[in-house]
């Protein structure tokens, strides 16, 4: 988010003398301005006044040739993706999917290091703070925009951070442990008792999408149990230890095909063809009741635009090829701009 990462200038500039700190000072407050005493003053601690001068154009030249010279090299070290979520959830199957691929199409190592906790806020904190390179990139989801006014005092903004790439998007599931006596979803919310659901946070694409749907369109009581990602819902859902799970599809697949998990409801237009047998909300006498979570990349703001270009047109070629468009995940493209406008 500097022009340096640490305080010191390069030696070119400070091979100019007395002018090097003084100078470093303003350079590293974004601006380039001008001393004019330099330019009343014949001489100063015996250098001639041109050199000052001459010293200062070099060091503009400087920092306007070092983050192209940066960008053309990108990456130079190891990347790191940070999934605001715990294995095993649609953020960390994309992040898992995407970093293989691009480990191999930029020829160095990448990372996946998932940082669950505070519905995702923990992981998003952490890269608004990072060095604004490209090397520490967030792998978030829909709770990214809903947490942005849900949350106060979460220690960064989403200004802080920007977005390479929305790549996909897949709809909610309702899933029960098997030995639940209901039948399909109507049968489910017919009971009068409260019941209890999981999901993989506070705040999370699916959560928001429960609580409308159980609140203003079931009319019926639920009661969250957050979890710190949608592997730990299952979990508990396999377990019998919630009623029900509310989670991205993609994260309740195996479950589901294993027998460990019967889906009740998709909160989608059309059924998927990765779970045939589970109906719609809309054929559960619930029309219209579509929700589900994007999932994106972003880098803190002031990453250079070529890093994130690259990074966008790599990431949306890896979710193009067949491995990606077969899984449960719905690939979307977007541009890097398009990509902002989504996020917000």
């Amino acid at each position: 988010m500097k022009p340096w990462s640490s305080g010191r200038m390069p030696n070119t500039l400070n091979s100019c003398g007395a002018v090097a700190p003084r100078l470093g000072h303003r350079l590293r407050r974004s601006a380039v301005r001008v001393d004019l005493r330099w330019r009343l003053r014949p001489e100063r601690n015996g250098m001639p006044a041109y050199r000052p001068m001459l010293c200062m154009l070099l060091a503009t030249a400087l920092i306007g040739g070092a983050q192209p010279a940066r960008t053309q090299t990108y990456p130079t070290q190891t990347i790191t993706l940070q999934v605001a979520f715990a294995a095993g959830g649609i953020a960390d199957v994309v992040a898992r999917l995407v970093g293989q691929k691009l480990s191999q199409r930029l020829g160095h190592t990448v990372v996946v290091e998932n940082r669950g906790g505070a519905g995702g806020n923990l992981a998003a904190k952490s890269v608004s703070g990072a060095a604004p390179d490209g090397h520490s990139i967030l792998v978030t989801t829909t709770s990214l925009a809903v947490n942005e006014t849900a949350t106060r005092n979460k220690g960064f903004s989403a200004e802080d951070l920007r977005a390479i790439a929305i790549v996909a998007f897949s709809p909610d599931i309702l899933a029960v442990h098997p030995s639940n006596p209901a039948k399909d979803l109507r049968e489910f919310i017919k009971n009068p008792k409260s019941f209890t659901y999981g999901s993989a946070g506070v705040g999370t694409g699916p959560h928001i999408g429960a609580e409308y749907f159980f609140r203003e369109v079931a009319k019926v009581q639920a009661v969250h149990v957050p979890f710190t990602g949608g592997a730990p819902a299952v979990a508990a859902g396999v377990g019998n230890h919630v009623d029900a799970v509310v989670l991205s599809l993609p994260t309740v697949v195996p479950a589901i095909r294993q027998g460990l998990l019967r889906g009740l409801g998709l909160a989608s237009a059309t059924r998927n063809s990765a779970v045939p047998d589970v109906p719609t909300y809309g054929e559960m006498g619930f029309p219209n009741v579509y929700s589900g979570s994007w999932v994106g990349f972003f880098a803190p703001a002031k990453t250079p635009d070529a890093v994130v270009a690259k990074l966008n047109v790599e990431i949306n070629a890896i979710m193009r090829e067949r491995e990606a468009q077969q899984s449960a995940i719905r690939a979307t493209e977007h541009t890097a701009e398009k990509a902002e406008s989504r996020a917000r």
